[in-house]
């Protein structure tokens, strides 16, 4: 049989070193092989480090692409970039490093965009070709902010207002915040908000608003580099101020917007809302709930993000802003698409000669992924045909092997969203057998435990075990003994004649070879006499005996424990040979003592409880109730009220914190006191809201700290006349109990609440939707009525009104009942099983027609039971039925909790408020193997010089057929960091493996796990240290997971508005000229195209109400002629209703244009006169009104801004750097902050902090980026904003 291999081909061709052998065996073991001494053993390459997909690397640091492999012999590295042969060679900028293809390119002086690109590594020897990823190279670029001046903008009080940003497009994207001329960041709240885009949104705009420096930053995240936007001048005025008005959504427009997100990505839904006051922003999401345990609002409510999306996070999400003049909804509908993800990934095969392996490569994605194959990065359908190598769309099935035919195999699966590659090698080996556990190692263990003795061994083909005892007797496998496949010898229950010499032979058709091992068996470790619970006074000594029997030659360690920790660190604690001593006895020392006789193979502990007898302490300070009110008075008396005073008792050192005041209803209630209101401990009197037709009596009670007072003494009886009742009776509901009828129930009102006498309910009733008479009925004392004769379940209007002899009741509501209903007739019918795994299935079936419920359909009920596992051939009698309610009109449910590998039957019925309806046909279905749960116990036992055995237990739960297990274990440190991991496998019947040349006391951790062919279940873990200082090995390095690339374009986003569309887009290209393209649909003529450049969002304006358009974005370069497009997008202006008048017509705008044009004739005339008469316009005082907002200069001594020049030298801020190679270029404009620095040194920190000063403009001629500041000025007020 072939046998899947993770770990250790290579590990053959060394003889003095450890490593984990799992080659053509069925078990990990980490051996020494000091004395093993093993030949070469071929090996096709493997990639085992690769640099990741997408590097953006920075132009000031040399680009380091990563490719390291392994195999036998070494293989040989060549690269390809932009699919043609790279030659290294002829390149002096670019070096390979030696033993490896890492990559290492000298970028310094150099044009850093001429090794942009697709590079990918091809690793080869004789036995196969490996290749890399794709890796694309791409520079990271920080453009300068187009050249523009902002217009003032002047707004009324309370109107809404949105400052935009529009960072220019750098790779990566910068990150936007909004600072003043002080460098302080402007604050946000509900009212202010920046949007996702860097746009300031201001719901409605205050007085305080006004300013003149709202400052756009965006900060480029490789260049460490900050551009800064001209400032923008707001001035709110107060002439003509809104008024209050309802919600309306700013971002994003219409009532509805469109938004894809990726599988595993984070979603950002974002909603900004205008009105005044201020709205408050909620979301839900249309038919399901929001994922709380992966949500988070952001942005005060206004930005809701789901991390790791998936398939269920799809739909329509309702974002709903509200204040007190109205609410207003948008809906984001929400789709998920997923780049290709691994199910199961091709896994590397070892095959002897005619034997038949099979390679699988599953994944998924949406959409659905393309599977390719490859044979040493040729694709397979290009390479020669070889006889029994078949491919079925995910799987190439490989039959009778031969010698010389090992290969790598690449399989390629790729959607529109991203790709996986994964390398799986195919190696056909011929070797004779090779027992690869140590000789003559000992095996200890305890009396009735289990016994594991190892005879790893290596061959191809695999090599067939047999065992002997004292080189005498054969082995078979009976009720003492079990041979596992992977040739360990289990004895189930170890007695003491079990003990003795123990050998295994290994033999194939190319040769035998033999081992020896030892087993001693041990008498177990046991505590003869248990500590016993102790009573001790305070200041007395205790102690606990612990007396313990151990075989005689192994090593006993006595541990004692405190509530399950150290012992205190404190003398008063002796501990003796099998006793603890606790002297002078402490209220702390209360608690359980536990005693832990450890051996190297075994351990037991027994606990006793300390309880510490304490002295009788001081009694608190008593404080009491206050005394009950006294003098009550009733004064101000009215139908409906009444005032109550009263004198307060003495408190007894305690305030009075509040007083209750309770009443009697003489008439209804009497002897009852209920409570009425409650009033601050500091009052005397309150005002007492009374009902009609009560006989009142009051009293009051104090409060303080210690509790109530007694009551008062009653005050005076005080009578309400009667009237009409308040209210009417309340929780009216019609539910029918039988076929045939309807009952009407409701809550009857109190003597209280009847207001006056001869209470009586007039009940009403009619069929819903038949515009009959009311039916009426007048009752007493009751709280029902039946109504009979009545068809089955049919709506009903009822309505229950109280009335009493001083008039009704208010009109009462109309509520809807049903009559009775009936069992339903009839069962679901074309019941499906679809079975999902091994503990889930899903169950479908054809709803049933409304007639055939007669009553409501409350849901449908689905009758499961295990009959037998798979691998059983009788029934299981003792499964119960399970059964699982789906409510609702439901046609499909989950049955979660199955127990893999077994026979199920199911049947289904319907379910009303009657009950259920007859059963459907039932239904059988199997469920598949599954993942195992956990092993049952991992510890480690025997710590050596430089190793450590592990023993486990095999899963409480199998699932299916058990094929091994997966061990990984880790050095940790002195400071608790994790080293690197190694993985090991072994076969169903391993619990033991011995891990040698360890690092010397060292803390190792150790995660195990099972698995079946479904996979691996759920890991433990253990911890454990070795002793002994001994030679350290180099971990090998693992393979690094890089992270998918993706298409130029990624999502795309529509809003719309009366005349207007918003787009906006994700851009990962470097393309100079990017354009918004649109069309009305259906339409023959020619493409309309905005340019757009730097921007991730653009406005169309001017669209024609009610029509459809067709909007795609397109990328352009002249150098270049591939061209990168979106997807068309329809986007659909809503119609409205034209508000516009023609004012042109209006004879108050003819007066006014004319008054206007007198006015403008008149100051040219007197600018005329002024003009010949020498007058000068003050063109100085003009300019220095009107500073450039980016010349900022700064005080040489202090670093502080002064005072702005009127020479041609301005100082201004230094807001940006270019990379000494200038490969950061400017879009349109040379007006940026990097051309008023002294050279291109003005960077930022790692930590943030801004490095640079500011200076003098150079010369246009000066070169940029070549000279360095030698007195720099922090700007540190931006540290916490980037």
């Amino acid at each position: 049989m072939p046998v899947l291999v993770a770990c250790c081909l290579h590990i053959l061709c060394l003889n003095v070193s450890p490593s984990v052998l799992c080659l053509h065996c069925t078990v990990c073991m980490c051996l020494n092989y000091a004395s093993i001494h093993v030949s070469p053993v071929p090996q096709p390459p493997t990639i085992t480090l690769q640099s990741p997909k997408d590097y953006i690397f920075d132009p000031r640091e040399n680009i380091v692409i990563h490719c390291e492999a392994k195999g036998k012999p070494s293989p040989s590295f060549s690269w390809t970039r932009n699919g043609t042969h790279f030659d290294v060679e002829k390149d002096s900028k670019v070096l390979m490093k030696p033993g490896s293809g890492t990559l290492v390119i000298d970028i310094s002086g150099e044009k850093a965009e001429a090794y942009e690109g697709t590079y990918q590594c091809t690793a080869h020897n004789e036995h196969g070709t490996a290749v890399s990823n794709s890796i694309v190279i791409r520079q990271s670029r920080s453009p300068l902010w187009s050249k523009e001046r902002n217009e003032a903008i002047t707004v009324q009080v309370g109107a809404f207002l949105v400052l935009q940003c529009r960072p220019p497009a750098g790779l990566p994207p910068p990150v936007i915040f909004w600072m003043d001329n002080n460098f302080q960041r402007l604050p946000l709240d509900k009212r202010v908000s920046q949007a996702l885009n860097g746009d300031l949104y201001f719901s409605n705009v205050l007085p305080e608003d006004t300013r003149s420096d709202y400052i756009c930053y965006a900060r480029f995240p490789h260049t460490q580099t900050i551009q800064q936007k001209q400032p923008i001048s707001v001035t709110v005025l107060n002439n003509s101020p809104e008024g209050e008005r309802r919600p309306g959504f700013m971002l994003p427009l219409g009532p509805t917007s469109t938004k894809m997100v990726l599988r595993g990505d984070t979603l950002e839904l974002e909603c900004i809302a205008e009105g005044l006051p201020t709205p408050e922003i909620s979301w839900t999401k249309d038919g399901g709930e929001l994922p709380s345990s992966r949500m988070s609002f952001h942005n005060f409510k206004k930005t809701l993000k789901i991390s790791d999306v998936n398939e269920a996070d799809a739909g329509d999400y309702r974002c709903t802003a509200t204040n007190n003049l109205g609410i207003a909804h948008h809906i984001i509908k929400v789709t998920v698409k997923a780049a290709p993800f691994w199910v199961s990934a091709p896994r590397n095969l070892i095959l002897a000669p005619n034997e038949t392996g099979i390679l699988t490569c599953r994944v998924n994605g949406e959409p659905k992924p393309k599977i390719s194959w490859f044979v040493n990065g040729v694709p397979i359908e290009n390479v020669p045909e070889e006889h029994g190598r078949k491919v079925e769309d995910d799987t190439v099935i490989l039959s009778n092997v031969q010698s010389g035919s090992s290969a790598v195999y690449q399989c390629n699966a790729s959607n529109e969203f991203g790709y996986l590659l994964a390398n799986a090698f195919v190696n056909v080996l011929a070797e004779p057998p090779r027992v690869l556990t140590p000789p003559n190692q000992v095996y200890q263990v305890i009396t009735n435990s289990p016994a594991l003795l190892h005879c790893s061994s290596f061959g191809s083909p695999i090599p067939t075990i047999t065992w002997f005892k004292d080189s005498q007797t054969a082995i078979k496998d009976g009720d003492s003994y079990v041979i596992h496949e992977n040739g360990t010898l289990e004895i189930s229950v170890a007695q003491l004649l079990n003990s003795g010499k123990y050998t295994c032979i290994a033999t194939n058709n190319l040769g035998i070879k033999e081992n020896h091992v030892f087993l001693e068996v041990k008498e177990p470790t046991r505590i003869l006499k248990q500590p016993e619970y102790k009573v001790v006074q305070r200041g007395m000594s205790a102690m606990f005996e612990c007396k313990v029997k151990h075989d005689p030659s192994l090593i006993p360690t006595m541990t004692w424990l405190k509530d399950n920790g150290e012992l205190p660190d404190d003398e008063r604690f002796e501990v003796d040979t099998d006793s603890l001593t606790i002297k002078d006895v402490t209220d702390v020392d209360e608690g359980t003592y536990t005693c832990i006789m450890n051996t190297t193979l075994d351990q037991d502990s027994a606990s006793a409880m300390l309880t510490v007898v304490e002295a009788t302490p001081t009694p608190a300070i008593v404080y009491e109730k206050p005394d009950p009110p006294s003098d009550l008075e009733l004064t101000d008396q009215t139908e409906r009220s009444v005032q109550l005073t009263w004198i307060p008792g003495d408190e007894h050192n305690s305030p009075t914190q509040k007083f209750l005041i309770q009443y009697e209803d003489l008439l209804h209630q009497p002897g009852v006191w209920i409570n009425l209101t409650e009033v601050a401990g500091t009052s005397t009197t309150a005002q007492l809201n009374l009902s009609p037709y009560v006989y009142y009596s009051f009293r009051v009670l104090a409060q303080n700290r210690v509790g109530h007072s007694d009551p008062s003494q009653p005050s005076r009886q005080y009578r309400t006349s009667p009237a009409a009742p308040d209210e009417n009776p309340s929780d009216v509901q019609g539910v029918g109990t039988e076929p045939g009828n309807l009952v009407i129930t409701w809550t009857p009102l109190t003597g209280f609440q009847s207001n006056g006498p001869g209470l009586e309910y007039r009940v009403q009733w009619r069929q819903k939707d038949m515009d009959d008479e009311w039916s009426s009925k007048n009752v007493a004392n009751v709280s029902q009525f039946i109504v009979s004769g009545t068809p089955t379940f049919v709506p009903y209007e009822i309505k229950v009104q109280a009335l009493n002899d001083y008039g009704s009741g208010p009109e009462p509501e109309v509520v809807t009942g049903y009559s009775g209903e009936d069992f339903p007739v009839s069962g679901p019918d074309s019941v499906q099983v679809m079975v999902h795994n091994g503990t889930l299935a899903e169950v479908h079936w054809e709803p049933v027609l409304s007639p055939s419920v007669r009553g409501k359909l409350q849901g449908y009920k689905v009758y499961y039971r295990r009959e037998r596992g798979l691998h059983e051939t009788e029934m299981d009698k003792d499964q119960q039925d399970q059964v699982l309610t789906f409510s609702g009109n439901r046609s499909e449910g989950r049955l979660p909790g199955l127990q893999p590998y077994s026979l199920y039957s199911l049947f289904i019925t319907v379910l009303n408020n009657k009950g259920e309806g007859p059963p459907s046909t039932s239904k059988t279905f199997e469920t598949p193997e599954g993942v195992p749960g956990p092993p049952s116990f991992l510890k480690v036992i025997n710590p050596g010089l430089d190793s450590l055995t592990l023993e486990w237990g095999s899963p409480v739960n199998n699932n299916g057929r058990l094929t091994g297990y997966t061990l990984k274990y880790q050095p940790v440190n002195n400071t608790n960091e994790l080293g690197p991991a190694k993985v090991m496998s072994f076969l169903a019947n391993d619990t033991t493996v011995t891990l040698g040349n360890l690092n010397s006391s060292m803390l190792y951790k150790f995660y195990l796990s099972a698995k079946t062919i479904k996979g691996s279940g759920p890991i433990i873990t253990e911890e454990a240290f070795t002793v002994m200082d001994t030679t350290r090995t180099q971990p090998p390095v693992e393979t690094g997971k890089a992270p998918p690339v993706g298409p130029a374009f990624g999502t795309v986003n529509t809003s719309v508005s009366e005349d207007s569309a918003v787009i906006s887009w994700e851009y990962f290209g470097h393309h100079k000229n990017v354009y918004v393209e649109y069309i009305v649909e259906n339409s023959k003529d020619d493409w309309k195209k905005e340019l757009v450049n730097s921007s991730h969002s653009h406005m169309l304006k001017g669209l024609k109400p009610g029509t459809s358009y067709k909007v795609r974005v397109v990328a352009r370069d002249p150098a270049d002629p591939t061209v990168h497009s979106t997807d068309e997008v329809v986007v659909t202006v809503p119609a409205v209703p034209s508000r516009q008048v023609d004012i042109a017509t209006q004879g108050w705008f003819i007066g006014l244009m004319c008054a206007i044009a007198l006015l403008i004739l008149v100051l040219l005339i007197v600018c005329f006169i002024k003009r010949n008469k020498g007058g000068k316009y003050p063109v100085k005082e003009k300019e220095d009104a009107h500073q450039d907002p980016e010349i900022q200069p700064m005080k040489e001594d202090d670093g502080t801004f002064g005072e702005y020049s009127d020479t041609e030298d301005h100082k201004p801020l230094k807001g940006s750097r270019t990379p000494s190679n200038g490969t950061v270029r400017r879009d349109e404009s040379d007006d940026s902050l990097v051309d008023y620095g002294e050279g291109g040194d003005g960077q930022f920190n790692e930590d943030g902090s801004f490095i640079g000063q500011y200076s003098g403009k150079k010369e246009k001629d000066t070169h940029e980026g070549n000279e360095s500041s030698e007195a720099p000025s922090p700007v540190n007020a931006m540290n916490s904003f980037v």
